[in-house]
């Protein structure tokens, strides 16, 4: 046991078990590293998605919830279906994969269920506390979320893990975006992913500056099952999140931000899992040779259109609808796959650009380029 006046020395602080913490503490092959998350990891689960090939499906294999090789994207004039052989869209349990890195874990690596406080932080490293012990780290790595700054875009939302009483038809196609819904509010999506013709993710999920009151989610909800006769027999849980749209700024540049709070979230649509885990493997990688730095998520290019794409949704939002309608139409699966990814080529680029509305992305491109941000 150590005495909370005595400052417990560390090579690497950790903060945050969450994808991109656990995702670094498991990657690390034997160095010495504290991890410090209060939560359990039944506390944080949650649903988290990403387009998966074969290969990633066994290594996720644990925390699979479902996945699909056929998903569409619907408006009031239009259906998109996209079918690959190539990618599956993979939904996993968040606390399932976090108790999977639990279990990998073994010394050097330890797990402190303590939220870090007075975080100090000194060219990389710092000091804090934890649970009332001191510690004191040479190289720290915080991934807890950063704060959404004022009219920031976000996506927001609420989902329902529900079992029906009737099975639907169609349970092995996700339907990532529904758009025949209220859109008086901003850009407004359901999210549907059948786990199987009885068991369903139902999201309500929206795009804009200002987050709703939480029972506006749950009658869109309720609204989008009822035209549908889809009668809920039970419903397994309920979750809530908030994913900043926005470049964020660390909250501390004395120390090492990754995760969500490192720019590993995909601007233009909120997807950060796989970022993460090739971020992550990079970054440890590059400590086991002593580059403690974080590796650049996406490059400099990407971001300059995520954030024109945007600032185009965030000036028209009544232009949401066709933005998404027109990128899904132009592009086949895999391609849709790419771009999702933030691994599209200049083909797919072009066919994206081809294909949605011009007016709107030139003005938001010309701001882009004399902004500051």
């Amino acid at each position: 046991m150590f005495s909370p006046d005595e400052t417990i020395e560390l090579d690497i602080a950790i903060i945050g078990g969450g994808s991109a913490g656990m995702a670094l503490a498991t990657k690390l092959n034997g160095l010495p590293a504290t991890v410090f998350e209060p939560r359990t990891a039944a506390e944080r689960d949650c649903s988290w998605a990403l387009w998966a090939k074969e290969s990633q499906l066994k290594e996720l294999s644990t925390s699979v919830q479902g996945s699909w090789d056929q998903w569409r994207i619907i408006d009031h004039n239009h259906e998109v279906i996209h079918q690959s052989d190539q990618y599956c869209y993979t939904a996993l349990s968040a606390g399932k994969y976090l108790n999977h890195c639990e279990t990998k874990l073994k010394a050097p690596i330890n797990l402190v269920r303590e939220s870090v406080e007075n975080l100090v932080g000194e060219r990389g490293g710092g000091q804090f506390e934890a649970g009332g012990q001191h510690y004191r780290a040479k190289t720290i790595y915080d991934s807890r979320p950063p704060k959404l700054e004022d009219n920031s875009l976000c996506q927001h939302f609420i989902g329902w893990e529900i079992i029906l009483a009737e099975p639907i038809e169609n349970a092995d196609i996700a339907t990532l975006m529904d758009f025949r819904v209220d859109q008086s509010r901003g850009l407004h999506f359901i999210y549907v992913l059948p786990y199987s013709d009885r068991h369903l993710l139902v999201e309500s999920t929206m795009i804009s500056t200002h987050i709703e009151d939480k029972d506006w989610y749950r009658s869109a909800i309720r609204g989008w099952l009822a035209e549908r006769n889809m009668q809920v027999q039970s419903k397994v849980r309920e979750e809530f999140g908030v994913i900043s749209m926005a470049t964020v700024a660390p909250h501390n540049s004395e120390i090492n931000h990754i995760g969500t709070a490192g720019g590993a979230v995909r601007l233009s649509s909120g997807y950060a899992f796989s970022t993460i885990q090739t971020q992550m493997s990079s970054l440890a990688k590059s400590i086991t040779v002593g580059s403690p730095h974080l590796p650049k998520a996406f490059s400099k290019g990407l971001i300059f259109m995520d954030k024109v794409f945007n600032r185009a949704l965030k000036a028209q939002p009544d232009q949401g609808v066709s933005f998404f309608m027109a990128t899904a139409r132009a592009l086949d699966a895999d391609q849709f796959s790419h771009f999702m990814l933030g691994k599209a080529g200049v083909i797919e680029w072009l066919k994206v650009i081809h294909a949605i509305p011009k007016r709107p992305f030139i003005k938001a491109a010309l701001k882009q380029c004399f902004s500051h941000d």
